[in-house]
């Protein structure tokens, strides 16, 4: 079975919804599955160098909605499924165009470590995601050679199939992730809980034997 996830780095439902399908993964026991990981972009306008996190954030509440209103719920759902999110410590929103290359620099199988490494730094340590020096040490804390990222960073690699999948989520109508495609039958949209996404799997599955 092929899962295809659209994500965005700066997004507290995405990472809630890839620990809800891993958890959801450990308990299938049908046919193997593939995951992979699409870019998103909840906002591409933002600088390169980023906005200050929370005007940014009452911003999008008109400046009328407390900030702990944006926190609460995925601080909570996190919480449940042994995910910390530290928002206080977040100063900048940033823009995620780096970090979207650098996954799509990091090889196939090891891919889910450098998105979780960055899901960390973000929501936990409030490292600034979007900064090119930040992103070159969260690199070689997990293993990989500084400079070489650094150069590759610097240059245009990977840059057109990020963009390429941040266009294939606007032409299949992604409006918001974490969105999940099932086999190219079966989609929905959200951090789903591990029950619904074992139930969509399994449904997906059914569609796929019936259609044989």
């Amino acid at each position: 079975m092929i899962i295809d996830v659209f994500h965005d780095t700066a997004c507290p439902w995405c990472r809630i919804g890839k620990q809800h399908l891993k958890l959801a993964i450990e308990q299938w026991t049908g046919e193997p599955i593939t995951v992979r990981y699409h870019t998103f972009f909840l906002n591409d306008r933002i600088r390169p160098e980023g906005e200050p996190f929370a005007p940014y954030m009452m911003a999008k509440g008109g400046g009328q909605v407390p900030l702990e209103f944006f926190f609460d719920a995925p601080r909570r759902a996190g919480a449940n499924v042994g995910l910390a999110f530290n928002f206080e410590a977040i100063q900048y929103a940033p823009n995620t165009l780096l970090s979207h290359r650098l996954i799509a620099l990091t090889p196939p199988e090891r891919e889910e470590q450098m998105i979780d490494a960055l899901y960390q730094a973000y929501f936990q340590d409030g490292r600034n995601i979007g900064d090119l020096d930040e992103l070159v040490r969260i690199a070689a804390e997990n293993g990989f050679e500084a400079d070489e990222i650094r150069a590759l960073l610097l240059s245009d690699e990977a840059q057109d199939e990020v963009i390429a999948a941040a266009q294939m989520a606007g032409q299949l109508g992604v409006t918001g992730v974490p969105f999940f495609v099932f086999n190219n039958a079966l989609a929905f949209s959200g951090a789903q809980p591990p029950e619904t996404i074992l139930r969509v799997m399994q449904q997906a599955l059914d569609f796929q034997l019936q259609a044989k």
